[in-house]
């Protein structure tokens, strides 16, 4: 390793201007370089990431009276927790178990093409870094529309096919992820899933919403910075150089990191 590693915790803003909240750690405790950590401030302190993206989107469709469900909302619902007061309903469905209670939200623990809700009970369904792990995208995709009311909207956010932290994903075996992944962003094993990547393109998302009754509202692509790259500086420095090749090129924007799709259900 060309310069020295050490551990800091991102849980806590890069500035201390308020509007750089968005770079606190969206993924724990991770491993950064003196030189990760000083391009990373200097380049992306007022870069909003786009899991703080997502939560805007679903800000803007989100109203008093609605039936919120957060699809895959994880064992402590970090993102559904926000909405609390915000809804009329808080739904948090996921297959794992979860860690914790909290009044005002309603948690199911079940597959995502087996919701136990019924039909039409859903205004608004969110989803974020989930969408990569499903096996079988369609039964998923029929699903959302089942219990989702006419006007209905599904947003979610994933990673991109093209990009290439998602290209070495496909092609390192799963059963090695977790390992990789505690390594380069000191998260949990225990919380790194297998990956599948069957609706992470543009082509597989309009076919999967064709085939489920529903309409593709806006599909974005999203890009961040280098997380994969901070335990080494040099290469950070790379990817940093790339990521602002993509980000300013729209001709480029299919290699980016992330996918932001908002699908809507026909009826209102």
């Amino acid at each position: 390793m060309l310069f020295r590693s050490r551990k800091i915790k991102l849980n806590r803003p890069v500035e201390r201007k308020e509007n750089n909240n968005h770079l606190q750690a969206l993924y724990g405790e991770s491993k950064m370089t003196a030189l990760s950590e000083q391009l990373l401030r200097k380049y992306y302190a007022n870069n909003p990431h786009p899991y703080r993206l997502y939560e805007q989107h679903v800000d803007t469709l989100l109203t008093r009276s609605d039936t919120l469900l957060d699809a895959g909302c994880g064992r402590t619902f970090p993102v559904l927790k926000k909405y609390l007061g915000r809804a009329e309903r808080l739904i948090g469905v996921e297959l794992v178990d979860f860690t914790e209670t909290l009044p005002g939200i309603e948690t199911y623990n079940a597959d995502l093409a087996k919701i136990p809700l019924p039909d039409a009970s859903v205004d608004l369904i969110m989803s974020r870094s989930v969408f990569e792990h499903l096996t079988d995208p369609d039964s998923v995709y029929r699903e959302f529309s089942r219990i989702l009311r006419p006007g209905g909207s599904i947003v979610f956010l994933t990673a991109n096919m093209w990009d290439y932290g998602t290209l070495v994903a496909r092609i390192v075996p799963n059963r090695f992820h977790a390992k990789i992944v505690k390594h380069v962003e000191g998260r949990a094993e225990e919380d790194t899933f297998p990956i599948a990547y069957k609706t992470n393109t543009r082509n597989a998302v309009d076919r999967l919403a064709a085939s489920a009754g529903l309409a593709v509202d806006s599909f974005q692509y999203l890009s961040q910075y280098p997380n994969y790259l901070m335990f080494n500086g040099a290469l950070f420095f790379f990817g940093m150089c790339f990521e602002k090749l993509i980000s300013h090129f729209e001709s480029l924007r299919i290699l980016r990191g992330w996918i932001m799709v908002t699908l809507r259900k026909p009826g209102q």
